[in-house]
């Protein structure tokens, strides 16, 4: 996370857990004056004289009911995400989201979506305001004390006969994870098992950010069916839900997901991210940009998709701490005609294969 002035990074999908308590804590000030998009969507010019800009958050209604924070994530694809709330009632989902994004410019696109698809079900989008996304965390907090104070952790089964009377093969499928879960929350979520070091995926989508949800494969089915009964309790401040999956998806995890998330730098490196790439910028273009500093193209690190496009995302690598703080300062310049934004971060970010492509 990196915080410049007024502006606050919304970051990517992997800080998204963190997110929840830091929008309620920051108030208003933690949205500003938008910057330039990744998106096609060019909204009108927006004014934000003596007052600050709404909160950007916007209710989404009919989700099918097995819909899951990757399905959002695909459904506002290339729309900045900072919080995804599903609304629950004794226990059940109902079909709702309150949906918070980055900037407030962003709502005028996310409405664009309205009665567009998930799955079969058309889904509806509403504009909502920062009382009603409160209000549903409330609610969310509350129906999950309810039910633990009912019968703790071992009532959620009953009220899913579905997962009580599965075949467990020894894997399960974790959904609702904060973005910024690695290997070591899982392990720590269910300590008390013996989780091997090649025993956690996690999911990532075509642009290489993680979706939320993870496999952990057990030694025995038995384990993994023990390991149930802490379905539907937390990692951080994030309700956790738990599935028994197949070895088949097991198997699809493995190949498609990641092993670890690497953790958002902790202090400054010589590392930059940039993001908001012409989709055809070249590593030319990028040494163009930082023709103040040396920097050769191995240097240079461009984001790719699983499918060989790229992501508009690229890792940069400074010769010194001096010159990639230096570097900053051209956040927000153009290349071509799109503003580019940078971050600090790290060596372990840039070394990531799904996140870099290639």
């Amino acid at each position: 996370m990196f915080f410049r002035g007024k502006y606050v990074d919304a970051g990517d999908g992997r800080e998204m857990g963190l997110k929840r308590q830091r929008v309620m804590d920051q108030g208003s000030s933690y949205y500003s004056t938008p910057p330039a998009s990744n998106f096609i969507y060019n909204p009108p010019a927006y004014s934000y004289v003596n007052q600050p800009p709404s909160f950007p958050v916007v209710r989404l209604r009919g989700l099918p009911f097995d819909c899951s924070e990757t399905d959002i994530i695909e459904f506002f694809h290339g729309v900045d995400i900072v919080d995804i709330l599903f609304v629950h009632k004794h226990g059940k989902f109902v079909g709702e989201v309150f949906c918070v994004l980055g900037y407030a410019f962003q709502v005028e696109y996310a409405l664009q979506k309205n009665r567009q698809n998930i799955g079969k079900r058309y889904v509806e989008v509403f504009r909502s305001n920062r009382q009603e996304y409160y209000k549903g965390i409330c609610n969310v907090v509350s129906d999950s004390r309810v039910a633990r104070s009912r019968s703790p952790r071992r009532s959620l089964p009953k009220r899913d006969p579905t997962k009580d009377n599965a075949q467990h093969t020894g894997v399960i499928r974790l959904r609702g994870l904060p973005f910024t879960a690695n290997r070591d929350d899982i392990v720590d979520f269910f300590k008390g098992f013996v989780l091997l070091e090649d025993s956690i995926y996690f999911m990532v989508s075509s642009e290489g950010k993680v979706t939320g949800e993870a496999y952990v494969k057990f030694e025995s089915p038995e384990d993994s069916k023990a390991a149930m009964m802490e379905d539907g309790t937390c990692i951080g401040n994030r309700y956790i839900e738990l599935f028994p999956s197949s070895l088949e998806e097991w198997e699809e995890a493995v190949t498609k997901g990641r092993p670890d998330v690497p953790k958002p730098p902790e202090e400054d490196t010589t590392v930059l991210r940039m993001r908001g790439l012409p989709y055809s910028a070249g590593k030319d273009d990028i040494l163009d940009f930082f023709k103040e500093f040396t920097l050769s193209e191995d240097s240079i690190h461009i984001s790719y998709s699983s499918e060989g496009r790229s992501t508009g995302e690229a890792f940069v690598e400074f010769a010194n701490l001096d010159d990639s703080k230096a570097a900053l300062a051209k956040d927000r310049m153009t290349l071509g005609s799109r503003y580019i934004e940078l971050f600090m971060s790290s060596p372990e970010e840039m070394r990531d294969p799904v996140l870099r492509g290639r």
